[in-house]
């Protein structure tokens, strides 16, 4: 039979990178990695809206560093670099709150994804605020597939919605895609990412899978 894997997970080390880089002392392992947990979490209810793609955190022994990749910097930035100040004293006030772990020292960077219709993040959160917008769900979705095809280096999109669409009493799935997704091709660079959008009359589903072809390793392109 055959399973449904994490395309993310499937790909790591192959393709991907883990998203939190760092080695523990056995003994605060569990600290670390439920600091990330908790961190991570409040980040994406914070950020939300702010068109964030990804949240990395790399640790050495004296250092953290949280690495924000966003479409939009300049409204986690803000004027002059105020709203960046105050989000790192956020998140040492949080960590302070949850007794965790605290770094002698704390850096906070603002990536700038350069391709924002190709990544499965940014795309999953603007269905999800169409749809929070209220807008016809096959509208929204038909749109936001447009834009993606038309982005630079992608070859197939997916987007699958499910929930109460329209407000209806019962809860069905709509599921429109382009291109081609090959899932089990391990070279293949599938980005994924799950979203929700928040009605009153429910909450709805996002998936996305964006398909932006094969990666090869330098030495067959060479030979």
């Amino acid at each position: 039979m055959s399973k449904i894997v994490h395309p993310y997970a499937h790909r790591l080390i192959i393709l991907r990178d883990w998203k939190s880089r760092w080695f523990a002392d056995p003994k605060k392992y569990g600290e670390y990695l439920r600091g990330d947990v908790l961190i991570r979490e409040y980040l994406e209810k914070k950020l939300r809206g702010m068109y964030v793609s990804a949240i990395e955190i790399e640790r050495s022994q004296k250092m953290t560093r949280f690495i924000i990749k966003t479409s939009r910097p300049g409204l986690i930035i803000g004027r002059s670099g105020e709203g960046a100040t105050r989000l790192k004293a956020d998140i040492l006030q949080k960590m302070a709150k949850l007794k965790l772990l605290r770094p002698e020292d704390f850096k906070l960077e603002i990536a700038e994804v350069g391709n924002p219709e190709a990544d499965a993040a940014i795309v999953a959160y603007m269905v999800a605020e169409g749809l929070e917008k209220r807008m016809p769900y096959r509208r929204v979705i038909k749109q936001t597939i447009e834009k993606v095809m038309s982005a630079h280096g992608v070859e197939g999109a997916r987007i699958v919605l499910s929930g109460r669409l329209g407000g209806a009493e019962i809860a069905r799935t709509e599921e429109l895609k382009r291109g081609s997704i090959p899932l089990q091709t391990f070279r293949a660079d599938i980005d994924f990412k799950r979203e929700r959008a928040v009605l009153p009359y429910g909450t709805i589903g996002v998936k996305v899978w964006i398909y932006r072809g094969k990666i090869f390793n330098e030495k067959k392109k060479a030979s």
